[in-house]
C-alpha cells in the first residue's frame, strides 16, 4: 500500500478506512473563514457496501489500497456464494451473496463481468449501467388500452418480474437499470 494525501483524492479511488478497503464515491473540499480546511468524503465499503461519510483534515495521509479489476465469466451459485471464474488463468473467485445484492437478480451464467481483486481474493464487483435482459413471458396488451405511461408485469431470464410498456412481448430483448430494477429500453424486437 503507497501513502497518499488528501490533495491526491479523486473519486473512484480505494483507501482503507477502518481497517478495510473503502471507494471515495464523493468527496469536498471545504475552507471555512476561520479554522483549518478540510476534506467531507462519502465512503463505500467494498466488503459490506454500506455507505459512510468520514471528514478528514486537509493534508492528512491515508493508505491507498491496490485493487485490481479483472474480467470474469460468472459460472454458477450456492445459497451464499456466487462463483467466478478468470478466463486467462482459470482461478476460481467466490463472492458473498451479501456483496452481490440486489444484482443478483440480472447475473446470468457464463456473462463476463467486472471482479474487484485485493490480496488475491474478490472483495466487489463493478456493476454495469444497463444489462440486456430476454424477455420470457408476457402477457398481450389489451386492444383500446393505450393510456400514456400503460405498464405490464414481464418475466425475464433470470425469473425476475419488471414493469415494462404494453408492447414489449415475449422473445424481446429489454435494457433494464440493475440497481433501480426499472425497464430502460427494447434493444431487439423478436
Amino acid at each position: 500500500m503507497s501513502k497518499i494525501t488528501t490533495s491526491d483524492f479523486v473519486k473512484g479511488i480505494f483507501i482503507e478506512f477502518k481497517g478495510e478497503p473503502h471507494q471515495i464515491i464523493e468527496f469536498q473540499h471545504v475552507n471555512p473563514g476561520k479554522g483549518s480546511a478540510f476534506i467531507r468524503t462519502r465512503l463505500k465499503s467494498l466488503k459490506t457496501d454500506r455507505v459512510q461519510e468520514f471528514t478528514y483534515k486537509s493534508g492528512e495521509t491515508v493508505d491507498e489500497v491496490p485493487i485490481n479489476v479483472r474480467e470474469m465469466q460468472y459460472l454458477y451459485k450456492t445459497d451464499e456464494q456466487f462463483f467466478f471464474m478468470d478466463p486467462g488463468s482459470y482461478e476460481q473467485y467466490t463472492l458473498g451473496k451479501d456483496i452481490v445484492g440486489s444484482f443478483q437478480n440480472f447475473i446470468k451464467e457464463g456473462e463476463t463481468y467486472q471482479i474487484l481483486i485485493h490480496n488475491e481474493s474478490a472483495v466487489g464487483m463493478r456493476y454495469p449501467k444497463k444489462v440486456r435482459m430476454q424477455v420470457t413471458e408476457a402477457e398481450e396488451g389489451s386492444k383500446g388500452n393505450t393510456v400514456t405511461g400503460a405498464k405490464k408485469l414481464v418475466t425475464i431470464e433470470t425469473g425476475v418480474q419488471i414493469a415494462v410498456p404494453l408492447f414489449i412481448k415475449k422473445g424481446d430483448i429489454i435494457g433494464v437499470d440493475p440497481e433501480t430494477g426499472e425497464y430502460l429500453e427494447r434493444v431487439s424486437q423478436k
